[in-house]
């Protein structure tokens, strides 16, 4: 029986606080307060503050751990990608499809969060990890995905292709 309802089949969710990028920056400058307030001599409220904002920012790092920033969910019939951020939901149809491999998203460690990004010829999805989903559609658009388990994707897209 047929109900009309798309079923979920796959489902990641990826949150800033796994980006290596982001953590650096934010370890880097916690470090900078912390060593700043440990030199000032006569530590007065000023001084106080810099132990504060290092603080703040180890809390701020801890927090966005569970800040999901991408979710890309698969269902019986597409690919949709979203975040938190934004209402636009990008949904790539399994018949648009033309071909779908796992890749590397970039040779740097250090990457920046991207969610739609269109650069060199490709649209860029991003969060976490090392790993990527390369799809190329029917129409000459080219999708990058970044995400932790590529080859689960990429197995679960040809499985619902074939139906």
């Amino acid at each position: 029986m047929d109900t009309g309802i798309n079923t979920l089949k796959y489902d990641e969710k990826q949150s800033l606080g796994y980006n290596s990028y982001s953590n650096s920056r934010r370890t880097v400058l916690a470090i900078f307060c912390f060593v700043a307030y440990y030199y000032t001599e006569n530590r007065s409220d000023d001084a106080d503050l810099l132990f504060v904002v290092g603080i703040f920012i180890l809390v701020l790092s801890l927090a966005l751990l569970f800040v999901t920033y991408l979710r890309i969910s698969l269902t019986e019939t597409e690919i949709t990608l979203s975040n938190l951020w934004n209402n636009k939901k990008i949904k790539l149809p399994y018949s648009e499809i033309q071909s779908i491999e796992s890749t590397i998203y970039s040779k740097y460690h250090l990457n920046n969060p991207a969610f739609n990004v269109h650069q060199a010829g490709q649209i860029k999805f991003y969060a976490a990890g090392s790993l990527a989903v390369k799809i190329g559609l029917k129409n000459g658009e080219s999708y990058l995905i970044g995400s932790y388990h590529p080859d689960r994707i990429i197995q679960i897209v040809k499985e619902l292709k074939k139906q």
